[in-house]
């Protein structure tokens, strides 16, 4: 369990340095919101492209070599960053994301899955809330290391801080990768239960599995609109009129409170109905982006920063609860379910390209209906589950 917690750790810091790539990219390059943000579109892209792939081979592969292989994938996305800081070319950096998403894909269709196996059925819910808490851990102190040395010290003649903290995650996969594919035999590795090889759409056929499908979708999308965002959000004069390593290091506010609702929230969905904490959440987010985007100063910051509490326990809930009572389908849905990630890539497009046209406050419109379909979602669980067993 504890490598396991690392890989959420690792894959969350190498996530959320996108965020400190973001504006970086956009002032070397002179770029409008809409283009900077191809950065999200590439790495999210690939959760589109590989999570059936990945779901395949964790069929056939099962955890342990799964997630080796995936860890090594990921290394190759971190390298990547070599030649893209060494050319000095846009496109280069979002080929070395494409390249890191493969990897992050094959992890998030393998780990999120073991965890809920890794334990009493009952408790799934708060046992992957609690793992992906480290994830957290890695995202509240990415942005930290991102300002540091990627906003701060970043030139377009010298690009190599940008590339240094990757390599050093690249190291920690590299080891992680290894030492999972030693312990591929380990008795205390949960079997993966038998389930067919091909795909089955099939699945999009219970209302249950599709509503969240899409909750994940909007998900993810809300969420990497405003980490990407934020920073570019706060140096406004009309919100802190902050510089851009100050703002950056500020985002690690908003994962920092994602990560504190995650530990709180494993405790709290030990005890509530899952879908009750989800609704709730999913309410007090999309008041806060519309507090934010009604105001300024101080307020505008504090609300939108506020929103990473609510964000906590969405993904892991929604995963867990869309995954439920699929037995063999397990690793086909888990690879399914993956593909909805793809909304990071599309949602912050859209934001963007709207943000250049209205200005950021106005833009965030859009997260604020992803978090109303979220909450939809959660309070037609009881109603979803009805259908199921009594069609």
């Amino acid at each position: 369990m504890k490598a396991v917690v690392a890989v959420f750790f690792c894959w969350g810091m190498s996530t959320v340095l996108i965020d400190s790539l973001v504006p970086k990219l956009k002032v070397l390059f002179s770029l409008g919101y809409a283009e900077v943000l191809l950065t999200q579109f590439s790495f999210f892209i690939g959760y589109l492209v590989f999570s059936v792939p990945a779901g395949q081979i964790l069929a056939r592969l099962g955890y342990a070599r799964s997630i080796a292989l995936g860890l090594a994938a990921a290394v190759s996305g971190c390298l990547l960053f070599i030649p893209a800081t060494e050319f000095r070319e846009f496109p280069w950096f979002l080929g070395a994301l494409f390249v890191l998403s493969a990897g992050i894909t094959l992890l998030q269709v393998s780990v999120n899955p073991l965890v809920m196996e890794l334990g009493d059925s009952g408790l799934a819910h708060s046992r992957l809330t609690l793992a992906q808490a480290f994830n957290s851990l890695g995202t509240t102190l990415g942005p930290l290391i991102g300002a540091a040395v990627i906003l701060r010290h970043a030139t377009f003649e010298n690009m190599d801080p940008m590339r240094w903290p990757f390599l050093g995650i690249a190291v920690i996969f590299g080891a992680l990768s290894l030492m999972f594919w030693k312990g591929q035999h380990s008795p205390d590795l949960p079997v993966l239960r038998e389930s067919p090889r091909g795909v089955d759409w099939q699945l999009f056929k219970k209302p249950r599995f599709a509503f969240g499908w899409s909750a994940l979708f909007v998900y993810v999308g809300a969420e990497v609109t405003l980490g990407s965002l934020m920073t570019s959000y706060l140096i406004q004069p009309q919100v802190l009129g902050v510089s851009a390593p100050v703002a950056g290091s500020l985002v690690s506010l908003y994962w920092g409170g994602a990560m504190m609702g995650r530990f709180m929230g494993s405790w709290v969905l030990s005890r509530l109905p899952a879908h009750q904490v989800l609704g709730g959440c999913a309410l007090g987010a999309a008041t806060l982006v519309l507090i934010s985007s009604l105001s300024h100063g101080h307020l505008a910051a504090g609300a939108l920063i506020s929103v990473g509490l609510c964000n906590s326990i969405m993904f892991p809930v929604i995963f867990s609860l869309t995954l439920e009572d699929l037995g063999g389908d397990t690793p086909q849905g888990s690879g399914l379910l993956c593909m909805a990630i793809v909304g990071g890539a599309l949602i912050p497009l859209l934001t963007g390209a709207l943000a250049d046209t209205w200005g950021l406050a106005r833009a965030f419109g859009v997260p604020v209906l992803c978090y109303f379909l979220i909450a939809s979602f959660a309070f037609l669980q009881k109603r979803m589950v009805r259908c199921e067993h009594h069609p």
